[in-house]
């Protein structure tokens, strides 16, 4: 029985190897794009898909030079969102 189930564990982590070596991965890569979006009466900057603020600014021009002074470190995009929560501009720092 024990065999069995070691060839079952030797099996299942052969699929995991290769599935990774092929891309897929059971949970989607974080991006570090950074969002300006408004908050609380001023801007703020949030990195794509958290809930919590990076940084908050009184003007929508101070929120987007952080963004994009972080975008450029991590190689990401900037998405700069109107008031009315729409998006404005996408600037990309990605490396060619």
């Amino acid at each position: 029985m024990s065999k069995q189930n070691s060839l079952t564990d030797a099996i299942q982590q052969l699929i995991s190897a290769i599935l990774k070596v092929l891309g897929y991965h059971n949970t989607p890569k974080r991006t570090w794009h950074q969002h300006v979006v408004p908050y609380e009466g001023g801007w703020a900057v949030r990195r794509e898909g958290n809930k919590r603020i990076t940084s908050k600014h009184r003007k929508q021009g101070t929120a987007i030079r952080k963004a994009k002074t972080l975008a450029k470190r991590y190689n990401a995009d900037v998405i700069i969102h109107r008031a009315s929560g729409g998006i404005r501009k996408r600037i990309s720092y990605k490396s060619r």
